[in-house]
């Protein structure tokens, strides 16, 4: 049953609560909060919202017109596992205090209107999501950038660079081969007890978990695997998810990071998107006689992400680094094709279950440096698009793309090669997102100008180290 403001202050009262801490996600994704003392807390905070300055929000108000207002939604409401103080937590929606109306950058906003607008449409009424991110965990961390030095350094006792470190004679060995991290039982997992704690504390935030594991990269790379839900309550999990893996991590003496590619030469960090649409309780992805079991609105669907991708791949791969990852190798799904099988496939369609239910398609492009609130809507208003205009993905290619020859793959699309392309995409092809009023024209002109004025020019103008080992002496 979901909670209702009464029963949020009941829920205070029983548990002892001292502080309510109030949150909400900015423009790029990060997760920004304030708290307020239990006693002060009371159920008009609901109906009238808690007042902040939103001029210091990313992506949000200029300094002039700074006020805004947090609404709590009660059925977000959960016990923070990480505070040893008793805390309430709320996510919140955002209004403007002199219209009362939702904010339009409220990335939670923009999801909840991309589920509203799948209603309208009459295609389905639930669109389910199901995120695998994957993360580093990492021992040490050091990183710097000044007029005239530049440097990063990371460590992991996992890492295998590790298998020659003196260590006074306790040196224990067992660490993961570069690209064999993945599925060792402890020792060379040593991180089970802590992905462990991690599951444990997202369950007792109301966070379904169905696997967790070691990933392909030596050095701590990790994989905590959530139940699919509906869309914006699968993203408040998302941002719900990389809070507690953080501060887990941290009571380890570890850092995590989602960084797509914190490591050259291994692995990188993607975050698996699966997907499917549902009416009246019943799936629309399933036909017995569909390539891989999938109908045609499923078809149609991967034709739309396929197609508006590039675009796609500015909110849903939004970094500068993200591009580290998303080259050729390490299994990286940079072909903008669909298969049952093929890992490089930007499309995949699992197997692992003929069931109805199970049918879903999975776009492996993404990372979990995106927010999810608008990648899940921009995917989801993308697959609407190419179910509306019944677009055609190309045939599906189930081969080793990697075995094609140099005439076969000239006729594959790829992903863009840098954020800079994905953005200039997006600023051409964002139209399917405006439809319903879901994204507007001033949430893509001030992503589109953060991303590259605030991200893009910055890296741009810093010299690399790696260029120094390549020009210095030109």
């Amino acid at each position: 049953m979901a909670m209702t403001p009464k029963d949020v202050i009941a829920l205070i009262k029983e548990k002892g609560i001292q502080m309510v801490d109030v949150r909400f996600t900015d423009m790029p994704g990060t997760w920004q909060h304030f708290s307020v003392p239990a006693s002060m807390f009371s159920e008009d905070d609901f109906e009238h919202g808690l007042g902040f300055d939103g001029s210091s929000i990313r992506g949000f108000q200029a300094i002039n017109e700074s006020d805004m207002l947090v609404f709590p939604d009660p059925e977000t409401a959960f016990i923070d596992p990480m505070l040893k103080v008793p805390t309430l937590a709320l996510i919140c929606d955002i209004k403007d205090p002199l219209t009362g109306e939702n904010y339009s950058r409220d990335p939670r906003y923009i999801a909840r209107k991309a589920e509203d607008y799948l209603k309208t449409t009459g295609i389905a009424d639930t669109a389910y999501f199901g995120p695998e991110a994957e993360f580093f965990l990492f021992s040490d961390v050091r990183f710097d950038q000044t007029s005239h030095a530049g440097y990063y350094f990371l460590d992991s006792d996992e890492g295998i660079w590790n298998s020659g470190a003196d260590r006074g004679g306790g040196n224990l060995a067992y660490r993961p081969r570069y690209k064999e991290g993945y599925f060792p039982v402890p020792p060379l997992d040593s991180l089970q007890d802590v992905r462990s704690q991690m599951t444990l504390n997202m369950m007792a935030c109301g966070i379904a978990v169905e696997v967790h594991h070691h990933e392909v990269a030596t050095a701590g790379q990790c994989e905590i695997d959530m139940r699919f839900d509906s869309l914006v309550r699968m993203a408040d999990s998302l941002i719900k998810y990389k809070y507690i893996v953080k501060n887990t991590a941290r009571e380890y003496g570890l850092a995590a990071t989602f960084m797509p590619k914190p490591l050259f030469g291994d692995n990188g960090s993607g975050m698996h998107c699966h997907q499917s649409l549902w009416k009246d309780g019943q799936p629309l992805f399933y036909d017995a006689n569909g390539y891989a079991l999938l109908s045609d609105i499923a078809r149609w669907y991967i034709g739309g992400i396929l197609t508006h991708a590039p675009a796609l791949l500015a909110i849903c791969a939004p970094t500068t680094n993200s591009y580290r990852r998303l080259v050729p190798g390490f299994e990286a799904p940079i072909n903008l094709v669909y298969s049952q099988r093929n890992r490089s496939a930007a499309v995949r369609i699992p197997t692992y279950s003929s069931s109805p239910k199970a049918r879903r398609i999975e776009f492996r492009a993404p990372d979990p440096t995106c927010n999810p609130y608008m990648a899940f809507a921009a995917m989801l208003m993308a697959g609407i698009d190419g179910i509306k205009n019944k677009m055609e993905p190309p045939p599906p290619l189930d081969v080793d793309i990697y075995e094609l020859s140099a005439e076969e793959k000239a006729h594959i699309r790829g992903t863009p090669g840098s954020l800079a392309e994905s953005l200039d995409a997006l600023e051409q092809d964002h139209a399917f997102l405006l439809e319903g009023g879901v994204f507007t024209p001033d949430v893509i002109e001030t992503y589109l100008d953060y991303k590259r004025s605030r991200e893009l020019i910055q890296v741009a103008i810093r010299p690399h180290p790696y260029e120094f080992f390549m020009y210095f002496d030109a």
